[in-house]
């Protein structure tokens, strides 16, 4: 196996340390961020060291290649964006606390999302449109490592697809902004140029996603072995229990606990640093 670790600071000691842990014979450098360790050998030690000096790791398998891949399938909210888009809608109506509440409780798994975005999308009733404008040009931002990543992918021949619980407001614009081939989200009841409280259409949630996914990747004749999925709340898990290798990125521990690979420290590139 080879023992990829990633931080934002990683000392050469940790290193040593790290491949005397898994039994590797060699240290090879990725980035100034990734390492690869060779020949290592899956121990529980390594994940211990790696938490207590503040590092990512993976075990992954030599022949896992990047071109392998056909499709990366990823969430938006604070996962491709370093922000929760609803959050920010609420914070023009000075209501984001209750709503950013509303919003973690989802993620961490406790109340169910679909529930959850009818709640918080209701606290929006009566908000002028231009909000929605607002936010994205003042509000919206790129998780670290997010262009590289994609630009990395698209290279390797993959098709790249963001699925959100959030709106198609900002999943359309982010979808001409990086060139996205896919893209997926709720619409949001717009009158007379004010938001409703409604959401149009069936909501896409947990299951959603994951249907949006198993859509996609059979019109492309995809295995399972060949989806790359990203996300970082409960409501992506089925989302992520589609695809071959998913990711938990600085993400819930429910996330993380049902993943492939977990990247809590550095930014969307590790992801393609992962695989040769």
């Amino acid at each position: 196996m080879n023992l990829i670790i990633q931080g934002l600071e990683i000392e050469n000691s940790d290193l040593r340390a790290l491949a005397k842990l898994a039994g590797a014979n060699h240290i090879e450098r990725i980035t100034g961020e990734a390492f690869r360790l060779k020949n290592a050998t899956q121990r529980e030690h390594v994940a211990q060291y790696c938490a207590d000096a503040g590092l990512d790791y993976a075990f992954v398998e030599p022949s896992a290649l990047l071109a392998d891949f056909r499709l990366v399938a990823m969430d938006m909210d604070s996962t491709l964006l370093a922000i929760e888009s609803i959050d920010e809608i609420a914070d023009m109506r000075g209501i984001k606390p209750q709503v950013a509440e509303i919003t973690q409780r989802t993620m961490r798994g406790e109340i169910v999302f679909e529930e959850s975005l009818r709640q918080r999308t209701a606290l929006l009733h009566g908000l002028e449109e231009e909000a929605l404008q607002q936010v994205y040009d003042s509000r919206v931002r790129l998780s670290p490592g997010a262009e590289k990543m994609l630009q990395r992918m698209k290279s390797a021949g993959l098709k790249t697809m963001v699925i959100s619980g959030g709106f198609t407001f900002f999943t359309e614009r982010i979808k001409t902004k990086l060139d996205f081939d896919y893209a997926a989200a709720n619409t949001l009841e717009i009158v007379d140029g004010k938001l409703t409280g409604r959401v149009l259409g069936k909501i896409v949630g947990a299951e959603g996603k994951a249907e949006v996914l198993r859509k996609i990747s059979g019109e492309l004749g995809l295995r399972r072995e060949q989806i790359i999925a990203i996300g970082d709340g409960a409501n992506d898990l089925k989302m992520m229990g589609e695809a071959g290798v998913s990711i938990a990125y600085h993400a819930k521990r429910i996330v993380q606990d049902n993943a492939t690979y977990a990247i809590n420290h550095v930014g969307l590139d590790g992801v393609v640093n992962l695989f040769g």
